[in-house]
């Protein structure tokens, strides 16, 4: 029987039966056609891109257009998984109707089946807005990039009693306002555990330890594609960048040395033809 397309009911069941739920990062069509048919729950189009796959310093630069061109790409390669636009810096904060309007370009342009956006309290009424016009929010807290130069960098968030205290308010909330799920983004794995224990809705962790209800990688980080650095909390399952540095240089000494295109790679002409052809 045929693999079922994964819905929130799907992920919401995974939280209440205790099993984990998987999400990757996708960017382009071939890479979400890997994962969707190993079978990941949800594939989240990130604004990770900017860095990974754009080359910004952050992901601040990173427009509603380029978002929406590569979930459409993502899209084109996910048949089963539940997929998430990841709405960039300033789609969202201005006003609630940019909002809005933005989150219902990741659907009805780009096919997404739900939006993430980062923040608490102060995005809870845009979370609102957006639910309210039924289209599903992920949230994400604890280190949030768009807004990383105010938080002092890249450090990990909650590792005090009142930033803790913080996080776990700011997470009732916007599960208040509407969430289907939240992002734990490098926190403490105590304080996900008290936030994945008092929400009724899903934690997915990405450097937040193993109690939430599920885990979020960056596939470029997972596969090692990117690397300009590897974050303390990514297992690097396989090494690909060194992988693929050797193969170019190996095409480049065949090209340079004669090598290929060898008679395997080649078309040729009937020899009859070839006559026809020298006598033209």
């Amino acid at each position: 029987m045929e693999r079922a397309k994964t819905t929130l009911t799907d992920i919401n069941r995974k939280k209440a039966d205790g099993v984990k739920i998987s999400m990757l990062t996708a960017y382009d069509y071939p890479t979400a056609k890997i994962i969707d048919d190993a079978g990941i729950d949800s594939i989240l189009v990130g604004d990770s891109l900017g860095m990974v796959a754009l080359g910004y310093d952050s992901t601040v630069p990173v427009t509603m257009d380029e978002m929406i061109h590569h979930s459409k790409a993502v899209r084109r390669g996910t048949k089963y998984a539940f997929l998430i636009g990841d709405m960039p810096f300033l789609s969202y904060q201005v006003t609630k109707e940019d909002a809005v309007r933005n989150a219902g370009r990741f659907m009805k342009e780009a096919g997404c089946d739900a939006v993430k956006l980062e923040g608490g309290s102060e995005v809870a009424d845009i979370v609102k807005a957006i639910v309210d016009a039924g289209i599903p929010v992920l949230g994400h807290l604890g280190l949030t990039p768009q807004t990383v130069s105010k938080l002092g960098g890249y450090r990990v968030q909650g590792k005090d009693a009142d930033s803790a205290k913080k996080i776990i308010d700011q997470a009732l909330e916007i599960e208040k306002a509407g969430c289907f799920a939240i992002v734990l983004e490098c926190v403490p794995d105590q304080v996900a555990k008290i936030v994945t224990e008092k929400l009724s809705i899903p934690t997915i962790s990405c450097g937040a330890g193993p109690y939430c209800s599920g885990q979020v990688l960056v596939t470029n980080d997972m596969l090692g594609l990117f690397d300009r650095f590897v974050p303390k909390f990514v297992k690097q399952y396989v090494k690909l960048s060194p992988l693929i540095s050797d193969a170019v240089k190996a095409y480049k000494d065949d090209v340079e040395g004669g090598k290929f295109p060898g008679k395997e790679h080649s078309f040729v002409i009937k020899e009859e033809e070839m006559d026809k052809l020298r006598k033209a």
